[in-house]
């Protein structure tokens, strides 16, 4: 039963080891203790002032990329308006062209047939004509191989180009 109630004795020596102890811990091991809390403390204070930070930090240039990103789709929009631009102008031209060296190749086919047309009717012109003068020829050889119907016809000829 000494363990229920124990005695003076006991509870004297008890409260010197005590302290003794409490003491000798409040002397030298308490301060360091609550130094290294206390810096422990500084710390954890300055890293969650730090994560504060970063996280403003990071919302800044979350803000920043969006802004870059909205930027460059907005410039790649304008460069591919001027690409559309640029190759819608180089097809007209490419059709205007075309259309011009169409229009002048058919003015070119034209006078050439035109010219071709008219070497044409001067050949059968020419061929109608030689055509003639060997029909006449051969008609005044008939005519003509009595003398008397030669002499008629140039005393003919003359009288006409008297009166000319």
């Amino acid at each position: 039963m000494e363990l229920v109630n124990p005695g003076i004795g006991l509870i004297f020596w008890m409260t010197l080891a005590f302290g003794t102890v409490f003491f000798v811990l409040s002397k030298f091991a308490w301060p360091s203790i609550t130094r290294a809390l206390k810096e422990r403390e500084l710390h954890i204070e300055e890293a969650l002032q730090a994560a504060d930070i970063t996280r403003e930090e990071m919302k800044k240039l979350k803000i920043d990329n969006e802004k870059l990103l909205k930027e460059a789709k907005e410039e790649r929009d304008a460069i591919m308006n001027d690409a559309r631009k640029i190759r819608d102008k180089m097809i007209d031209e490419a059709r205007l062209k075309a259309n011009l060296e169409a229009d002048r190749i058919v003015e070119s086919a034209r006078e050439r047939i035109e010219n071709e047309k008219m070497a044409a009717l001067v050949e059968v012109k020419n061929q109608i004509a030689k055509v003639s003068i060997d029909i006449a020829e051969m008609i005044l050889r008939e005519k003509m191989q009595n003398t008397k119907a030669q002499t008629d016809y140039i005393e003919k000829l003359i009288n006409e180009s008297q009166l000319n």
